[in-house]
């Protein structure tokens, strides 16, 4: 079978197309034939070694399609099954893969595969932001940043489902208009604009009372200059890479804040949470309340150029490989 692997760590030119043996599912594991793979952040922290890997590896957390096979041990599926899972063992940007019965989730009738690639790492992601790490609230107002991006449109999407006041950021023009679309009430081009007066400006000088920063070291004082008193700095992505060093003494000099780096995996431990998480997924978009917006799919042999888009920002909503 087809699969991407990488021998050492380094930009998408380290991406390379191999063929591979159809591996089959230890005990506790299904064998899924993949028919869409989604496309990640942390894809690119695995390939460039940001988070380490055993080499030589496959590369990819997150993907859809049908049961193959199953393991010794597991009832949780069936051999026809559609599923979808987004955590390790890492290796789905490939034909087929093996992983762990008790992190995939069984895909609902109305949801099909290219939309859970698109959305199940992503998605999650937003629903313990907005619901569990700092459950958002009717009339408050919050700051998203990279809002026309995966996981921050469907933050946005989310939080109006809820009732919030969203200031966004985006990166362009046409970015910040597909964040308008999504729902946001204001945008900031952090390009053009001092993404914290603006803030302040659109709060009556009061700040937010969080901030959901993807983006990590460009936005990093940006990000802390918009928080209110005693709010919340959530940090989930590095895509300008890592958030330098600070002082916790500066969280109490910018008004007791708060900062946190949560991740799906601390959210989603537990099969049940996992079950849960993406039940409530699956139940907004059933709804309406928030789409997924596949902006780009590329052939499973195009992963270096996917890469290069996503690291680009030159993408919009969610990345697939089709294999």
């Amino acid at each position: 079978m087809k699969a991407i692997r990488i021998e050492r760590t380094g930009g998408p030119e380290v991406l390379e197309v191999a063929q591979v043996e159809v591996p089959s599912p230890k005990p506790g594991e299904i064998l899924v034939r993949h028919e869409a793979v989604g496309v990640n952040f942390i894809d690119t922290y695995h390939r460039s070694g940001l988070y380490p890997v055993k080499l030589p590896s496959g590369l990819g957390l997150e993907a859809a399609g049908v049961v193959e096979a199953v393991g010794e041990g597991v009832t949780r599926f069936k051999a026809g099954d559609r599923v979808a899972y987004a955590s390790g063992p890492i290796g789905a940007y490939s034909e087929l893969h093996a992983t762990i019965a008790a992190r995939a989730v069984k895909l609902p009738d109305g949801i099909d595969a290219k939309v859970a690639a698109a959305c199940l790492l992503k998605g999650m992601t937003a629903e313990f932001l907005v619901r569990r790490t700092y459950p958002v609230k009717a009339g408050e107002t919050i700051l998203v940043h990279a809002a026309a991006g995966g996981v921050g449109s469907i933050l946005v999407q989310w939080a109006k489902h809820l009732g919030a006041r969203v200031i966004g950021t985006a990166g362009s023009d046409a970015k910040a208009e597909l964040a308008r679309s999504h729902g946001a009430d204001h945008v900031i081009l952090y390009r053009d604009q001092d993404v914290a007066a603006e803030v302040r400006r659109l709060t009556d000088g009061k700040g937010v009372p969080v901030a959901y920063d993807s983006v990590g070291a460009s936005t990093f004082e940006g990000t802390l200059a918009s928080l209110a008193r005693r709010g919340m700095f959530v940090s989930f992505g590095n895509a300008s890479g890592p958030v330098p060093p600070f002082a916790p003494l500066r969280l109490s000099q910018a008004g007791s804040l708060f900062f946190t780096r949560p991740t799906m995996f601390d959210y989603t431990a537990a099969t049940e949470d996992l079950d849960a998480s993406a039940a409530a997924l699956f139940g907004v978009i059933g709804s309406g309340a928030v789409k997924i917006d596949i902006g780009q799919t590329f052939a499973l042999g195009d992963a270096r150029r996917a890469h290069e888009a996503l690291e680009g920002r030159d993408t919009v909503g969610a990345s697939l490989l089709i294999p």
